[in-house]
């Protein structure tokens, strides 16, 4: 469950020892092997206002482990199974594995659990994909998960659909924090304040082709998309596609899409924008000037975009696949691997631009469910490191 967005950089490297520094209120502060620590949705597990209890070591640089990684952090070189061993004994109290792990082979996570086990620290694994959406087969995921899900000492996931699914497949419970806020809470606010004072313009609804990931399926929608769009009054359907998929010679080329938004743009039916990368600033502008945007997905399990559009106040579309409904508020269609309910799609368009609903997270929801996630996050990192120290 990526986004278009950078890691923030880290800030300071790690001190070579010594966990249990107090914290506020004279707290022992827990440190905090997070992989990454990087991510926004990482940096969004801890208080907004800083005052936490828990210390999570910054992304050693891949290159050089003996840096922090001020940009890069991908691949993860807190999955090595060496860079757990060489840790000094007290250099972390626990593990706590989002993702990046889509490259390392079952036998390799089996090592990382065998040199936690070792330590006898606790490893607390995410789960944010059930699926992998960059994997047109799902058996390398299923291997990892097979490993992952049952050594944890905790699995946490969003939404109870996944817990369920969780539940179903490995008889293991997890713990449901749903997913923090993705856009900063000042740029939530100035996005919310234009969207709240915007009377005139068109209803724009947005398709963005990032990179065509395995769980996309645009073509699947397309056609149903431009069809209904052209038929509602000051409607405008805008795709945005990065110029890897766009343009020949590149990995991720697609000659047949490509040729098809084109022509829809020639003919006045999208809005087509090719660009780069977008970094988060442009990202928000673009995401915040849409009334809805359109998930492709043909299977996945979260998203980030879903929430940072809730962020932004834009109206998601999101297909029945997955448990993106769980999350929170979107108008639904029904597709999955097998096609699209194209009646469905079009209706959820038409009731998006009839009753432009309002579907958005306010700051004050976003930072409640932050610092919930926050003491839930504290208290389940506390519970699992008493139970490692057998401290009742």
């Amino acid at each position: 469950m990526t986004l278009d967005v950078a890691p923030r950089p880290s800030a300071g490297a790690p001190a070579p020892g010594g966990a249990g520094t107090p914290g506020r209120a004279g707290a022992r502060t827990l440190r905090v092997a997070s992989v990454p620590s990087g991510h926004v949705y990482v940096r969004h597990l801890d208080r907004e206002d800083g005052l936490d209890a828990v210390e999570r070591l910054p992304d050693p640089h891949p290159d050089d482990p003996s840096r922090v990684a001020e940009e890069r952090w991908w691949p993860p070189v807190m999955l090595d199974p060496e860079w757990v061993e060489r840790a000094a004994p007290d250099a972390f109290d626990v593990y706590h594995l989002q993702f990046g792990f889509d490259a390392r082979e079952p036998a390799e996570l089996e090592r990382l659990v065998a040199a936690l086990r070792r330590r006898r620290t606790p490893l607390v694994y995410t789960a944010h994909d059930l699926r992998n959406p960059h994997h047109l087969d799902r058996a390398a995921h299923d291997a990892q998960l097979d490993v992952l899900v049952p050594a944890a000492d905790a699995v946490v996931t969003l939404t109870p659909g996944a817990a369920a699914e969780i539940r179903a497949r490995w008889g293991v419970e997890a713990v449901v924090v749903p997913h923090p806020h993705v856009v900063d809470t000042d740029t939530m606010g100035v996005a919310q304040d234009c969207r709240a004072r915007r009377r005139t313009g068109a209803f724009r609804i947005g398709l963005h082709l990032k990179s065509l990931r395995a769980s996309m399926d645009p073509m699947a929608v397309l056609p149903t998309l431009v069809e209904t769009v052209a038929a509602l009054p000051d409607a405008v359907l805008q795709v945005n596609a990065h110029h890897d998929v766009m343009d020949p010679g590149f990995v991720r080329h697609d000659a047949a899409l490509a040729d098809y938004v084109q022509d829809a743009a020639r003919a006045g039916l999208v809005d087509l924008e090719v660009h780069d990368y977008l970094p988060d600033d442009a990202l928000w502008r673009h995401l915040g000037s849409l009334d809805a945007s359109v998930l492709p997905y043909r299977f996945g399990t979260h998203s980030g975009w879903l929430e940072a559009c809730r962020d932004l106040g834009t109206t998601v579309l999101a297909p029945t696949c997955g448990y993106f409904a769980e999350q929170g508020p979107v108008l639904s269609y029904a597709a999955d691997e097998h096609g699209v309910d194209a009646d469905s799609l079009a209706a959820a368009v038409r009731r998006a631009h009839d009753e432009r609903p309002r579907f958005g997270a306010t700051i004050e929801e976003r930072r409640r469910q932050r610092d919930a996630g926050a003491a839930t996050h504290l208290e389940l990192y506390r519970s699992l490191v008493a139970a490692a120290r057998g401290v009742s």
